[in-house]
């Protein structure tokens, strides 16, 4: 696909892999609908996708975030993180710490590098000892008060949603949808093969999600997230007019000090929930391997939605493909100029 200059709309002139029409809203908001209830449980501070798809929730007038919970090594340090994304749009969201730790395995990811990027007064308390539970009552008490329309989006290591499932016994059958970013789900060519990190982080939470969900679920798998990225050029051009996005472009210097890329992972599953039509699907079953060398893979078997399987439990709604024109155009339309005088 041919490279094309876009961006004028931002005051902003930038070469990017596809060309990005902006709008001045989302095309699938109908006028009049209540927002989507968001649950947001993110893994944000290490890779810099977390920051990039909070900051699209908290401009997306579509989404109404409930609460943010966070997960892995250093959990209060991410949440400060997340506090600082709100404080910036002026916001007044819950964020609770959730579980450092995975379930049985060595922790692969013990902290939160973006956190270097944050001063001593953001960070007051991040230290402190914390309840990891509370980031379950927060999510149990926003699903129960809300019963049959709140979208848990999960897209860190799934420890804080396995313990969810196992603690609230059907607490699932409550919620409107999950929507993950995980896994992967073809052969498409990625650097690891068959794995994928928050499937892998905590391997036997993954296994327990798939096995106990009883909502509909929607996964991104690293096979599609991969084909949607910008290099460090393209970031920090792209990210520079909005106030959220010059954030996060400031903390995106702790990733790209080691890499070349970023690879719109989770934002691809945040935009997901405005536009899923960025995406086709696939139905089908999901197992997750835990044999030696394999834990945390996993295993996607297709099924016609109308047949009949052995299991209960219900098919999960893979994405199959990606337009990466349209996600582009999704992702940037709440930073428009009309946006950003908003926050300003």
């Amino acid at each position: 696909m041919d490279r094309r200059t876009v961006l004028a709309g931002l005051g902003a002139t930038i070469a990017l892999p596809f060309f990005v029409p902006l709008s001045l809203g989302s095309r699938w908001q109908v006028p009049g609908e209540p927002p989507i209830k968001l649950l947001f449980d993110t893994d944000i501070g290490s890779d810099i996708d977390d920051a990039v798809a909070l900051a699209y929730l908290l401009s997306q007038p579509s989404i109404e975030l409930l609460g943010i919970t966070t997960v892995t090594g250093e959990a209060r340090k991410r949440a400060a993180l997340a506090e600082r994304l709100i404080d910036i749009a002026g916001g007044s969201i819950p964020v609770t710490p959730g579980y450092d730790e995975p379930r049985l395995v060595e922790s692969r990811q013990p902290s939160a590098p973006q956190a270097a990027k944050l001063t001593p007064s953001q960070l007051i308390g991040s230290g402190a000892p914390h309840d990891p539970e509370a980031a379950i009552d927060l999510m149990a008490a926003a699903i129960r008060s809300h019963p049959g329309e709140v979208t848990l989006l999960a897209v860190g290591p799934f420890t804080n949603v396995a313990r969810l499932l196992e603690r609230e016994t059907g607490i699932s059958k409550l919620l409107k949808q999950l929507v993950i970013m995980g896994g992967k789900y073809s052969d498409y060519p990625t650097p690891w093969g068959p794995s994928e990190w928050n499937g892998i982080v905590d391997p036997h939470a993954t296994s327990i999600l798939f096995q106990k969900v009883e909502c509909p679920v929607r996964a991104f798998g690293l096979d599609i997230t991969w084909q949607v990225s910008m290099n460090a050029e393209q970031v920090s051009r792209a990210f520079a007019t909005h106030p959220l996005l010059r954030e996060v472009r400031r903390w995106s210097d702790v990733w790209f000090a080691e890499r070349d890329a970023l690879h719109f992972h989770d934002p691809l599953a945040a935009v997901s929930l405005v536009d899923p039509s960025v995406c086709t699907y696939k139905y089908g079953q999901v197992a997750v391997d835990l044999s030696s060398g394999r834990e945390g893979f996993t295993e996607f078997v297709p099924v016609i939605p109308q047949a009949k399987t052995a299991s209960d439990r219900p098919l999960v709604e893979v994405a199959a493909s990606v337009n990466a024109d349209q996600f582009f155009d999704q992702y940037f339309a709440p930073f428009t100029p009309r946006a950003i005088s908003a926050l300003t």
